[in-house]
């Protein structure tokens, strides 16, 4: 259940650091106020998580699965640069979290 939190926490993070883009700079309302709801989810979803699993490990699980969330979507919905490199680094995140993920760190 832990590590279900934690990916959930994960795709949130990608919900506010898109929503830190669109927000530009604090001044557009609606993306501000959807990074602080995405914000506070995200990291209630992770300190919850923290009670049972080991901080290394689901922190960067947590920060990888925003930055890889992050990343494809801004490659599909935003126009960002889509390379080759992009795409193996991007695979290589999720397979360094699926295997955080089965090290066994809950306690």
């Amino acid at each position: 259940m832990a590590w279900l939190l934690v990916v959930v926490a994960g795709l949130l993070e990608t919900g506010f650091a898109v929503c830190l883009k669109l927000s530009h700079g604090f001044t557009r309302l609606w993306p501000t106020i959807a990074f602080c709801a995405f914000a506070l989810g995200s990291f209630g979803l992770l300190t919850l998580s923290l009670r049972k699993l080991d901080v290394g490990p689901a922190y960067a699980v947590w920060t990888g699965i925003g930055a890889a969330g992050t990343a494809l979507y801004g490659m599909v919905f935003l126009g960002d640069l889509v390379s080759t490199l992009k795409i193996v680094s991007i695979s290589l995140v999720i397979i360094g979290v699926i295997g955080l993920q089965l090290s066994g760190s809950a306690h």
